[in-house]
């Protein structure tokens, strides 16, 4: 017999009344662990479970390095054009309204400068968001304006990669910006202000071919993908199996293409620690 047993038959809740249940409060990780949002949030969207590192974009970032997120934007209302008239299943200017009213992004790179851990620190950050992080002439641009801003004001300059690659619908207009970028980086060596690369999930692409490698230190975050083409396409023009963890930034970091990985809880304190040590300043504590 059931230790339960029911009045009315059927559910006497009206329609009106019945409530939804509100999306997003957990998030599953790629090994299967469930994590609340909340939770998930105040730990720098980190699985405490897996250790497992969301992908953020710039908002997060700016929110971790500066201090009390304070910070002036640069360039911010930058926006792309369309010199070629390209279209595939969309009009380029479609898909970029269509990204900017889904994102509330002008482009896939935000820049500003502020203070982290009480100095001047000028940052860009990308955005896999927008049309999957992919490198216009827009991003090169920004990425370029706030490299002489530092070298202006003498500014230590943060570069937070996180792209898909060169964005074809610019075709050659995106491929020009690796060396408008590498460029531009030159310049800063040259006026010996310090550089920090930051390669997040996933860094692939042009970026990886130019900006992204070209730091005084080169860091990324645990498992991130850092490559030039994917593994898919690696595995399908060699035609082998691939090792476990290729491209990952573990495996990058093994065969020398990096120098430090950090958890992101730790990232403010590790890329100041580099540029006290890189200006011979003082460590802050």
């Amino acid at each position: 017999m059931a230790w339960f047993k029911r009045k009315d038959k059927g559910i006497q809740t009206p329609t009106e009344e019945k409530k939804d249940t509100p999306k997003g409060l957990w998030y599953k990780t790629p090994s299967g662990k469930i994590i609340d949002t909340d939770e998930l949030k105040k730990n720098l969207y980190v699985s405490p479970e897996d250790g497992y590192h969301v992908r953020v974009g710039s908002t997060e970032y700016f929110e971790l390095f500066f201090d009390n997120n304070e910070f002036t934007e640069l360039n911010e209302k930058l926006t792309a054009k369309d010199p070629l008239k390209f279209e595939d299943t969309k009009k380029y200017p479609e898909r970029l309204k269509s990204a900017q009213e889904k994102t509330g992004l002008k482009d896939a790179v935000r820049t500003a400068v502020g203070k982290s851990l009480g100095k001047d620190l000028v940052i860009a950050a990308m955005d896999f968001a927008f049309i999957g992080g992919s490198m216009g002439s827009v991003v090169g641009e920004k990425i370029a304006r706030a490299i002489d801003y530092s070298i202006k004001h003498n500014i230590p300059f943060l570069m937070i990669s996180k792209s898909g690659g060169a964005r074809m619908m610019e075709a050659s207009l995106s491929l020009m910006q690796l060396v408008k970028t590498s460029a531009k980086l030159a310049q800063l060596a040259d006026a010996k202000i310090p550089y920090v690369s930051l390669c997040t999930d996933p860094t692939t692409g042009g970026t990886t071919a130019s900006f992204a490698m070209l730091g005084d230190i080169n860091i990324a975050e645990p498992n991130a993908l850092i490559a030039f083409a994917g593994p898919r396409v690696v595995k399908d023009t060699t035609g082998k199996e691939l090792p476990e963890g290729f491209q990952r930034s573990e495996f990058v970091l093994e065969h020398g293409f990096l120098d430090a990985i950090y958890e992101r809880k730790d990232l403010k304190e590790k890329v100041n620690l580099y540029l006290d040590l890189i200006q011979n300043q003082p460590v802050r504590a």
